[in-house]
């Protein structure tokens, strides 16, 4: 499924739903904070500067060491902050757990999970989801989609590679900023 190029680094991901969702410094405190993780703005800007890693064959440049990297975990948690940030908290229901358990584990790919978590928090429908990445030059069938939204561990779960990460994050960019 995977076709090259390089593999996609969690500051590259929150780098890239900043931008394409044009998310200011502050409000990204903000939405850390709602996802559960105090982060300072200096902290933020950290996070939004490329790691070592995520220079494939270009000049690293000198200031990267003041980079942050982020783990899935806090990724995870500004997402769940982005979704509150953008629809609301939601309501409470009697006997439910006051905090969403963390579905990622720090070693598994956390594309299928950035899908997940954008059709959520934008109110994305399927047939948003497939002309998102129309714009960027993919073409998936609604069965694909669904697989890739599907619970890890269901029988038509599939694994989202680099690819349809890479181009739903750049149509979603081609869509928010025109």
């Amino acid at each position: 499924m995977e076709t090259g190029g390089f593999s996609l680094e969690n500051n590259d991901i929150l780098i890239r739903v900043r931008y394409a969702l044009d998310i200011k410094d502050n409000d990204m405190v903000k939405i850390f904070k709602l996802g559960g993780l105090e982060v300072s703005r200096d902290e933020v800007k950290k996070m939004l500067t490329k790691t070592r890693d995520s220079y494939e064959d270009e000049a690293v440049p000198e200031e990267d060491d003041d980079s942050f990297k982020i783990n899935n975990s806090k990724l995870e948690s500004f997402f769940n902050g982005l979704i509150i940030f953008k629809r609301g908290p939601q309501e409470q229901k009697p006997g439910q757990p006051d905090q969403t358990p963390a579905a990622l584990k720090s070693n598994e790919p956390v594309n299928n999970m950035l899908l997940k978590k954008l059709k959520i928090a934008l109110a994305l429908t399927s047939e948003d989801m497939i002309d998102i990445l129309a714009m960027a030059g993919v073409t998936i069938t609604k069965g694909e989609l669904g697989a890739l939204l599907r619970k890890k561990g269901h029988k038509n779960y599939k694994e989202c590679g680099d690819k349809y990460a890479r181009n739903f994050l750049k149509g979603l960019a081609m869509r928010y900023r025109g």
